[in-house]
């Protein structure tokens, strides 16, 4: 593109923005603790699901300090059902190095905001344009998409050296007046117009500018090679009460997937049983839900139960028996909320 083309491209996009753009809680703020939780709960999860959970979070934790030493239990509540809540966790151990070391104030530069933990490129990009104003590049999926179509760039994006090839062509475009909304711009028209499949091409503001357009090619850019094959795992999952009326629960592991979440008894189908690796016998279990858990690199097949212990040994660390009222306070992932919800029926 160039000069005129880039100034008519700017104002075409950031004018159809600040028109056209929908009203969510973290855009009515500039400031950056905010901007961040917003991103960091954005990542690949849909605005509608983040919306409610934004509120809350902010309601409780409605500044950095607030958040910092918060216990993680309660985090990771507060964070349940979002998934993949390794965010939560380094959101929080990010913020915490913002009050340690910037006194509680996120960083205006790259160089800083960088080594705070759990901020990469796009989220530092995003902080600094939206909330400081500063002509950062900030690309994410909808980012690219809409520049490979604009701009005709059929690199493979799935390739982690291509974004670097989108953070220069928006380094280059970005309007230097308005960097909150060219950033916001480029993200919103990627959610509402430039969509993976049948693109509104005939509703885009920038159309005039897009060779992808032109050339008629839009809806086979960007170019993205398939992802390996996901791995599949096929669970059991038991709800165990006890004479007392309590329920066998288990903490995960600190790292890893799902760390520290709260869990009911799990096994591979046909690897183990509950007796083996819990040490309770039960009586004959009643099945309740069949379902699939999807993750971004494996699926739960999961059949689950609801059984009676006939018989319990010591329990080692990390299960323990608890109450109703006790379980409504553990963070538990999507799927151990979904076979709960049958037993409160």
């Amino acid at each position: 593109m160039n000069y005129e083309y880039t100034q008519q491209f700017r104002q075409a996009l950031v004018e159809w923005f600040n028109r056209e753009k929908r009203d969510l809680p973290w855009r009515r703020t500039t400031e950056p603790y905010h901007i961040w939780v917003s991103e960091v709960m954005l990542q690949q999860t849909r605005v509608d699901t983040v919306i409610p959970y934004y509120n809350r979070f902010i309601e409780r934790f409605p500044t950095a300090e607030t958040l910092a030493y918060a216990p993680e239990q309660e985090l990771l509540k507060m964070w349940e059902g979002l998934g993949y809540y390794s965010r939560a966790r380094n959101l929080q151990a990010g913020v915490r190095e913002v009050v340690e070391t910037y006194h509680s104030v996120v960083p205006d530069n790259r160089a800083d905001i960088s080594k705070l933990k759990g901020v990469g490129p796009y989220t530092a990009g995003a902080i600094l344009s939206i909330a400081y104003g500063k002509p950062e590049h900030a690309v994410d999926g909808n980012v690219m998409r809409v520049l490979s179509r604009v701009l005709h760039i059929k690199e493979d994006i799935a390739l982690p050296k291509t974004r670097k090839v989108f953070e220069e062509a928006v380094d280059y475009l970005i309007d230097p007046d308005n960097t909150s909304s060219f950033n916001q711009g480029l993200m919103e028209l990627g959610a509402l117009i430039c969509t993976p499949t049948s693109p509104k091409c005939l509703l885009c503001p920038v159309r005039d500018y897009c060779i992808a357009f032109e050339a008629g090619d839009a809806a086979e850019l960007p170019i993205k090679t398939k992802k390996v094959k996901m791995k599949q795992l096929e669970l059991d999952v038991v709800v165990v009460q006890n004479a007392e009326g309590r329920y066998l629960v288990e903490k995960r592991p600190e790292e890893g997937l799902l760390a520290n979440m709260w869990q009911f008894p799990i096994i591979e189908r046909g690897q183990e049983n509950i007796a083996e690796k819990y040490g309770v016998e039960i009586g004959t279990p009643t099945s309740l839900l069949t379902f699939k858990h999807v993750f971004s690199h494996l699926t739960w097949h999961i059949d689950s139960y609801y059984a009676v212990a006939t018989e319990t040994g010591i329990l080692a660390d990390p299960v323990e028996w608890f109450t109703k009222e006790q379980i409504t306070q553990l963070p538990m992932p999507v799927p151990m909320l979904k076979i709960w919800s049958q037993i409160n029926v």
